[in-house]
């Protein structure tokens, strides 16, 4: 912490080097400054490269937050299909016939039968 405080107090770059040696991360600020430091261009570019890497993770963020939300929700119905599907079975089982099955669930005959094979 030291380092860093004196870092910002000495815009000096001759006593960088001593307070960067153990401290890998004021290195790469050190540079980073120095770099800046150089022209207008080169800051803006600088600017404009970190604004669209920010704009990538923004949007991979989002594209993740998508697909978590369509994995819920197909997880969700599927959980309700297979709820349904094990109501027509235990309706099976209690020896309700077919027509009143298809009614109660909404199953096709298809799929009532599909679920009497073992």
């Amino acid at each position: 912490m030291i380092n860093w405080l004196l870092f910002l107090k000495y815009t000096d770059s001759a006593n960088w080097e001593v307070l960067s040696m153990n401290e890998p991360k004021l290195k790469k600020a050190m540079n980073t400054l120095e770099f800046l430091s150089h022209d207008e261009k080169a800051r803006m570019e600088y600017e404009s490269r970190q604004k669209a890497l920010r704009d990538e993770a923004s949007w991979r963020e989002r594209l993740l937050e998508m697909g978590l939300e369509q994995g819920i929700e197909q997880g969700k119905k599927q959980g309700e299909k297979q709820a349904i599907q094990k109501t027509a079975q235990n309706l099976l089982q209690l020896g309700l016939d077919i027509e009143t099955i298809m009614q109660a669930t909404g199953l096709t005959e298809q799929e009532i039968h599909a679920l009497q094979q073992p």
